[in-house]
């Protein structure tokens, strides 16, 4: 690769160009992603043969609000809502599934307590004030790290491309090809959790209850620790998106959204290039919008990506159903695979954004995966804490609100 590639592979995070046709949501997954050429996956060729629909049997949202009969007994962490253990079907449903989402299989988790929201700008402000943090996106990217996920021999890039930044979405003036997302991704130097679109912008008072984004995996397991909190794994994850109700292709029903049904805060119009803001929202929306789920969380779907702590791996479900047995509390693979970029260890995402369309991605799914290098942030992408009844109750030192 020549130095200016790789200046545009620094700049821009030029992904290598795909098959539009896989119907995958292409983001960038990592800071410098661009250099190296994805493969087309095989297995996302047998998606249509494996899909199912059952989902379509759910023809209506989930009660609001949660049962809190069912929670342990008081105290309650503040902001979070119980999941209580269950078995569940892991796995793809409906037309829109992709490979890595098979096969379904059953798994059973322990309960927990979840954020009930995306964590939110003002309280990731609380974290950095009280311990001086600096996310990923506001240091310098470290090239001895970086060079360990390319290619062998890999050249350095000068100086000035080397400078603290994060992925931001810029749509594009007309119809282009869904094979590129270079078109609508660009690297921007100075765009950080606190200025969203780069260095021009900036967090004000009205902003504190929109998603935290623009956080690594790293920054987003910094938090956690500092909270006595983790991320939830993909399995958790999963099963809490699904509200107590049955597997299926969407959480609110049967009917996919559109221009004129907006069950989540999602891309309405022609993807990347017609913004309409049905919903109300162009980019992400405050945390406690739309309807909340059976377990009483809002915005599972849609918004924002959230980070799990598991790795990615594409053969994760069929390791997992050779065992002929639920899999209990699943923590994920040891390591990282992706075919289409193999030397890139990613971590799994979950829930899809505001970018999720039908024309693009569809991941506005309980079971869609995304997966990113953990040094990647995106003004898509935040995070939702969780914790076990056992380990909250332990590093309680005063009694909690009851809330």
């Amino acid at each position: 690769m020549t130095s200016f590639f790789f200046i545009l592979a620094i700049t821009s995070v030029a992904l290598g160009k795909g098959d539009a046709e896989t119907n995958v949501c292409h983001t960038p997954t990592s800071r410098v992603s661009g250099l190296i050429e994805p493969k087309k996956s095989q297995l996302e060729k047998a998606v249509s043969k494996k899909a199912n629909d059952a989902g379509n049997q759910v023809a209506k949202f989930l009660p609001k609000g949660a049962d809190t009969t069912t929670w342990p007994p008081k105290p309650w962490p503040l902001g979070m809502v119980w999941i209580p253990s269950g078995e569940f079907a892991m796995g793809g449903m409906g037309p829109e599934a992709r490979a890595d989402e098979f096969p379904v299989h059953q798994v059973k988790v322990d309960g927990f307590w979840m954020n009930e929201t995306e964590l939110c700008n003002a309280d990731f402000r609380k974290f950095v004030e009280a311990t001086g943090y600096v996310t990923t996106a506001e240091k310098k990217p470290d090239w001895e790290e970086m060079k360990k996920t390319l290619p062998p021999g890999t050249p350095k890039p000068p100086e000035d491309v080397l400078v603290p930044g994060s992925l931001v979405f810029t749509p594009t003036p007309g119809k282009v090809p869904l094979n590129d997302p270079t078109q609508w991704w660009q690297w921007i130097q100075g765009a950080d959790w606190r200025h969203p679109t780069g260095p021009h912008s900036s967090l004000s008072q009205k902003d504190d209850d929109l998603p935290v984004v623009h956080v690594s995996w790293d920054d987003a397991v910094a938090y956690c620790k500092w909270a006595g909190k983790r991320l939830p794994t993909e399995a958790e994850w999963e099963y809490a998106c699904l509200g107590g109700g049955p597997p299926r292709r969407f959480i609110w029903g049967k009917a996919p959204p559109s221009d004129t049904f907006h069950p989540a805060n999602l891309w309405q119009g022609q993807f990347p290039y017609e913004e309409k803001p049905l919903d109300g929202y162009l980019l992400s929306c405050p945390v406690r919008s739309f309807k909340p789920n059976g377990y009483g969380l809002y915005n599972m779907i849609g918004n924002v990506w959230e980070w799990c702590s598991d790795w990615y791996r594409d053969d994760t479900y069929s390791v997992l159903a050779m065992a002929n047995q639920p899999a209990v509390n699943p923590q994920g693979p040891a390591d990282s695979h992706d075919p289409d970029e193999p030397s890139m260890p990613k971590r799994v995402n979950r829930g899809g954004s505001f970018l999720c369309n039908a024309d693009y991605c569809a991941s506005y799914r309980p079971a869609a995966r995304m997966k990113t290098a953990p040094d990647t942030g995106l003004i898509n992408l935040g995070f939702r804490p969780v914790v076990s009844d056992s380990e909250w109750r332990k590093t309680q030192k005063t009694t909690s609100p009851s809330g």
